[in-house]
């Protein structure tokens, strides 16, 4: 009985840990998985992509100056990125156009459409994803991460470099 208890007790934050990270894996409440098709976020009312100076050259980013990066298991135009990936791997999504800024191409700038009349805006070939782990605009923290995320350039390739 003794060993019992003590198991129990180990298992309990074991099991505590298991269940905070299928949580934060996303899922729906009804246990449906419906939230896959789904933004990570709530789209903005409007976007925009423009260039940035970064130490990997000219960029692009939104109109805050947040990094975007491109997913080299996505096809040309259509995201690959799954929900476990969308919650470190958020779209830039828009109810509206996205529109073209400062030193951007128009004509490399589209549209894909996800869930709930949101679309992700696509950059050439490249969806275009924020990283969770840069804090401030200018961060290229994603920049190389698992050897599939990369910054994107004006023209529309990846920067494969590292910082």
């Amino acid at each position: 009985m003794r060993s019992t208890r003590k198991t129990s007790l180990l298992a309990a934050p074991l099991v505590t840990a298991a269940l905070l990270t299928l949580s934060a894996c996303g899922g729906s409440a009804d246990g449906s998985g419906d939230d896959a098709a789904k933004p990570a976020r709530k789209p903005a009312a409007a976007a925009s992509v423009k260039t940035a100076d970064s130490a990997l050259g000219k960029i692009l980013v939104d109109d805050s100056g947040r990094t975007l990066y491109g997913f080299t298991k996505d096809k040309p135009g259509a995201g690959n990125c799954d929900a476990d990936c969308i919650a470190v791997w958020p779209a830039l999504t828009s109810a509206k156009d996205v529109k073209a800024g400062a030193g951007t191409d128009a004509a490399l700038l589209k549209e894909t459409k996800l869930g709930e009349g949101a679309e992700q805006a696509t950059y050439g070939d490249w969806p275009l994803y924020y990283y969770v782990g840069d804090a401030t605009p200018g961060d290229v923290n994603g920049q190389g991460l698992d050897g599939e995320w990369f910054v994107i350039a004006a023209d529309g390739k990846l920067i494969k470099k590292a910082v």
